[in-house]
């Protein structure tokens, strides 16, 4: 997520850099490209090359002039990063120094009211990080009510799911629910909200957004991507902005370097070495300077790891939450 007072400046930007550890003759993915903050403090390195990823075609072609003045050493893609592996095999790639990712919607992508991820601005109820699938509109009109507020409590943590649901099913009997502004004031008037509080639609719209753009499957593949492609010695920076992005960061490197495996009620099973390092306890969150400086920061928590020799651990099957093609095929 870019700084909202500088569209090239990542929150905890420089940390994750630093944990990265960038060197010549080294290769990085920067698995979020967005507004290039990253890749250019890692090109900043000489000797360096980076594959950035991106599935907004926006933040791509922002980045072109950042690749005419790498000197070859910049490679963008628009692609989903849960591809990262596939990416840098097609760029001749098969193992890599560094993987660095800024989970979520970019500030650049929240402040363009009419990619519809903001209740603050009205537009279009889009909310796709790309441009393709369905619209948070098209799933507003389609899904059932149950699904609706399955969507809205599980990726939303909204306690009043059922209550936003029902009323987004009753308002649309009456007319598409088509703005961020209609969604908005349908949630304002079953959610309330003290002074100080965040906004009534917050939860409802992180909810709506996440399964639109399947974020959360998106995160669990690019990290069984990352510890795939990571060369022994390469880290993997993890930038996330909620709980439930954290909880899966946390417990995927949790799972990854701690032995498995043998037990006395099964010796049979072969242990599993680690295939990962922590080198972050505690995750790193922004100073007050930084939060003072850009808001959105107060969130951020930084996690980080050391690719060890042993090999992958197999890929866990994704979470049986509610999947975008089942609910718009069934809706």
């Amino acid at each position: 997520m870019s700084s909202s007072g500088s569209r090239h400046v990542p929150v905890l930007g420089a940390e994750a850099v630093a944990m990265l550890g960038p060197r010549d003759g080294g290769i990085y993915v920067d698995a979020t490209f967005g507004a290039g903050g990253y890749s250019r403090a890692i090109l900043a390195v000489a000797g360096t090359r980076v594959i950035g990823i991106d599935r907004d075609r926006t933040a791509i072609a922002g980045g072109f002039g950042l690749v005419d003045r790498s000197g070859g050493r910049l490679t963008l893609v628009e692609d989903r990063f849960s591809n990262l592996a596939e990416i840098c095999a097609a760029q001749g790639v098969d193992a890599v120094d560094g993987v660095v990712m800024d989970v979520g919607v970019s500030s650049m992508q929240l402040d363009d009211a009419e990619r519809g991820f903001s209740f603050r601005s009205n537009g279009p109820l889009d909310m796709r990080m790309g441009h393709d699938g369905p619209t948070a509109a098209d799933v507003v009109a389609r899904a059932s009510e149950a699904d609706l507020a399955n969507i809205i409590y599980i990726f939303g943590e909204e306690r009043y799911s059922r209550s936003v649901a029902r009323a987004i099913v009753a308002a649309r009997k009456h007319a598409p629910v088509a703005t961020t502004r209609a969604l908005a004031d349908i949630v304002s008037k079953v959610v309330r909200s003290k002074p100080g509080e965040i906004h009534p639609a917050t939860r409802t719209f992180q909810g709506l957004r996440i399964f639109v753009n399947q974020e959360l499957d998106e995160l669990h593949l690019a990290l069984s991507a990352s510890e795939r492609i990571l060369k022994p010695g390469g880290r993997l920076v993890v930038v996330s902005f909620h709980s439930l992005e954290d909880r899966i960061v946390k417990n995927f490197l949790v799972e990854r370097a701690r032995a498995g495996g043998g037990s006395r009620h099964l010796p049979d099973i072969a242990p599993v070495a680690p295939s990962f390092q922590i080198l972050t306890k505690r995750p790193v969150t922004p100073g007050d300077d930084e939060i003072s400086a850009n808001p959105r920061a107060r969130s951020a928590k930084l996690r980080a790891a050391e690719r060890t020799d042993a090999p992958a651990h197999a890929a866990a099957e994704l979470p049986a939450w509610p999947v975008l093609a089942d609910v718009m095929g069934g809706g």
